[in-house]
């Protein structure tokens, strides 16, 4: 029998509830702006948790959640929705926002400024007191039902002159803004995701912070989250720890060999000799 058959996987299915440790109000905010038919604005780093943030509020709220990822190609209709033709003439297809809007449920964009402005601009009368949607491919005006809740992220990191919310757009949100978690947060969201025991949790945080300060100088973006907990269920299944984290945080981070090959130096650092890596944090 090998090291991984006895291995329950920790991913969750349909219908099983996204874990989520609260940083600080946020669930709270969260719950009001519904309450009150604001929309949300997420702002943080990737992998940091904003998307199972949301997964964790909608299944929280019990209301069904649309998830769109958002592109440089995505047009007003991938939101809204279009005309096609099928078997018996052309028919009308909701987009995943009019569907939000019409079953009262979340409608999550992810990565908002990576969309076009022009696409944008259709959330203007959904975001305010008017909570409307026209379509004008169909002469209708949908008003949102009572559960419609608007909700968008964004990585601040990746914000320049031509990427950006307008500030006619921004000002129709509830802002909040998430960061990756503090150590003993962070030793605990492995723990619980990757299935690591406490100290393995510890060192694999202590390794990402270790990288972080490095991504000021050397790495286009930080290691996320999600990184160390792709590496620790790597590692929880057996794999070596080396392994574990060349895959999931050397290669992923950095094409450069150099930068590559300084990320296994922490590595090894912080794995063959844990305590006085601890001793140092």
């Amino acid at each position: 029998m090998t090291a991984t058959s006895t291995i329950k996987p920790l991913n969750r299915g349909l219908g099983q509830e996204a874990w989520y440790r609260p940083a600080g109000n946020e669930i709270e905010l969260f719950e009001q702006a519904a309450q009150h038919q604001l929309p949300v604005l997420i702002k943080g780093p990737t992998g940091c948790g904003k998307t199972r943030f949301v997964q964790h509020m909608a299944e929280r709220l019990g209301r069904k959640l649309y998830t769109v990822a958002c592109h440089d190609d995505l047009t007003t209709a991938d939101l809204v929705g279009r005309h096609l033709i099928g078997s018996n003439g052309t028919f009308w297809q909701d987009g995943p926002l009019t569907r939000a809007v019409r079953e009262g449920a979340i409608c999550y964009l992810d990565e908002i400024i990576e969309a076009r402005k022009d696409t944008t601009v259709v959330l203007h009368p959904l975001a305010d007191d008017r909570r409307i949607l026209p379509l004008d491919a169909t002469g209708e005006c949908l008003e949102a039902a009572p559960g419609f809740m608007l909700v968008v992220s964004y990585n601040p990191g990746y914000r320049n002159l031509l990427k950006g919310l307008k500030p006619s757009t921004r000002q129709r949100f509830v802002a909040m803004s998430f960061d990756y978690p503090d150590a003993a947060a962070e030793t605990e969201i492995l723990a619980t995701e990757a299935g690591l025991d406490a100290d393995t949790a510890a060192t694999l945080v202590r390794l990402g912070n270790a990288l972080r300060h490095l991504g000021q100088h050397d790495l286009e973006e930080a290691p996320s989250t999600r990184l160390l907990i792709h590496a620790g269920r790597l590692m929880r299944s057996g794999l070596d720890p080396l392994s574990a984290c060349q895959a999931c945080l050397a290669q992923p981070l950095t094409d450069d060999p150099t930068v590559q090959a300084a990320i296994l130096d922490v590595v090894r650092a912080h794995f063959q000799n844990p305590d006085s890596q601890k001793e140092k944090s």
